[in-house]
């Protein structure tokens, strides 16, 4: 499986529907699809283009990589593309669950003033990811799950130091969360 079409006939594309499908190399999201579970493409490391229809009213495609169709979540980067660097977008608000997870090839990410909300395990496994940038390095907390007594807040000048920014994004999975107060 090299290439899965999702015809418009579609809703829902499950939890976990293609996570691991190493060969696939791209998808393409109908029109009629109106959810996409959790982690449903996390581990594809050959996939290096998602493209929706534009008349999905839920969904869009900006270069090659998954976002909701206002453009605040970035759902999936397309994990296998060649570039070593990504910057994203001012109009995403947050980046959701494994949008990252398990990308060999970036190196380094730009996190603008505009994400708020890093999902769980959004950089895991990302073990080349040495320099991350954040716009904004002020008010960062770190929520274990959704246990409101476990938040741990991360320094201002920690995050202002590209490689330990990069070091507690990529250590920072499983059950954790980021989210700028």
């Amino acid at each position: 499986l090299t290439s899965v079409t999702i015809p418009d006939s579609v809703t829902t594309i499950g939890d976990y529907a293609f996570a691991s499908c190493s060969k696939l190399t791209s998808v393409s999201i109908g029109n009629s699809v109106t959810t996409i579970g959790n982690y449903a493409f996390c581990g594809c490391d050959g996939l290096t283009s998602i493209t929706v229809d534009p008349e999905n009213e839920y969904y869009q495609s900006i270069d090659g990589n998954l976002y909701s169709k206002d453009g605040k979540t970035l759902i999936q980067y397309a994990i296998g593309k060649e570039a070593t660097s990504f910057t994203i977008p001012d109009s995403v608000t947050t980046i959701g669950f494994y949008a990252f997870a398990y990308c060999s090839k970036l190196t380094s990410v730009s996190i603008g003033n505009s994400v708020t909300t890093i999902g769980k395990s959004a950089f895991a496994y990302c073990y080349n990811l040495t320099s991350v940038t954040f716009a904004n390095t002020e008010g960062w907390l770190v929520r274990y799950y959704d246990d409101a007594t476990r938040v741990y807040e991360i320094s201002a000048a920690d995050l202002a130091d590209t490689d330990t920014a990069a070091k507690y994004l990529r250590s920072t999975y499983k059950y954790y969360y980021w989210y700028c107060s």
